[in-house]
């Protein structure tokens, strides 16, 4: 029976062979290599990459897809929401240091997985996306451009990103009202140590007004925390380079560290 495809769950299944041929090849996945498939929908990525694999993992939400994969020998199937699978836990289980992660993500939430993976980066090694184009123009935008944002800075911290194949929407059954892209995004061996959280903090401001000078938003947000820096608010938000906002977010958590530390003293006093 066909699987018709379920707007809930926001599937575009991948049907063009030409294209997917050039996204596997940017993948080049090798025999034996851990990979995990978000969304295989009806499997027309899985199977190219299940050949030169051997064995793959695959994540599906949809009930009735995941029965039909589970039918297969070479599949580890994974019946979940992608929001709440643990990355970290599935590389200890199969007993491998980080995972290859690919997928064709659904674009009504591939915010939410993205920034889901990044609390399990440690334990990834690359990971190869189709996402709407836009989306993937934010991600690798730089700065001074419309395109950069909160997005760039956030994953850019931690990745490095490259958008390596667009895809038209004919490529789809059912076709999306959007272009789309391939983008990868391989973690950055030694990235600055920060508190996520801060950094999160601090770009969220400072784009909260993105048309106006820093003084406006992130200016007034670091006053009323009492923070003391010699951070430029006499620009916008674009024009910040990712390393300048990963700096000042390292000189918070820091400067909220020592005050943690006093506060304790004091109190144990």
């Amino acid at each position: 029976m066909k699987h018709v495809a379920r707007k809930r769950f926001g599937q575009h299944f991948l049907t063009d062979p030409a294209i997917i041929d050039a996204i596997v090849r940017a993948i080049h996945p090798r025999p034996g290599e851990p990979m995990v498939e978000i969304g295989p929908g009806l499997a027309a990525m899985t199977q190219p990459l299940v050949e030169r694999l051997g064995r793959l993992g695959v994540i599906e939400l949809d009930r009735d897809l995941a029965a039909r994969l589970r039918a297969r020998q070479d599949l580890d199937v994974v019946q979940a929401d992608v929001l709440t699978v643990d990355f970290t836990a599935l590389a200890a289980r199969w007993g491998v240091p980080r995972l290859r992660v690919v997928g064709n993500l659904p674009y009504n939430i591939s915010s939410p997985i993205l920034f889901h993976l990044l609390d399990h980066v440690d334990a990834i090694q690359d990971q190869h996306f189709m996402l709407q184009q836009e989306v993937v123009d934010r991600m690798v935008a730089s700065p001074s451009t419309a395109a950069y944002g909160r997005l760039s800075v956030m994953l850019q911290w931690r990745y490095e990103m490259e958008s390596v194949l667009h895809v038209p929407p004919t490529a789809f059954d059912p076709p999306p009202r959007v272009d789309s892209a391939v983008v990868r995004m391989v973690p950055r061996p030694s990235p600055a140590v920060l508190d996520v959280n801060v950094l999160s903090e601090v770009v969220r401001e400072a784009f909260s007004q993105r048309r106006k000078l820093l003084r406006h938003s992130l200016g007034r947000w670091l006053q009323a925390k009492g923070a003391n820096t010699a951070f430029d608010l006499q620009r916008r938000a674009e024009e910040v380079p990712v390393e300048e906002y990963v700096a000042l977010a390292q000189a918070l958590g820091e400067a909220g560290h020592q005050a943690g530390l006093l506060t304790q003293a004091a109190a144990s006093q």
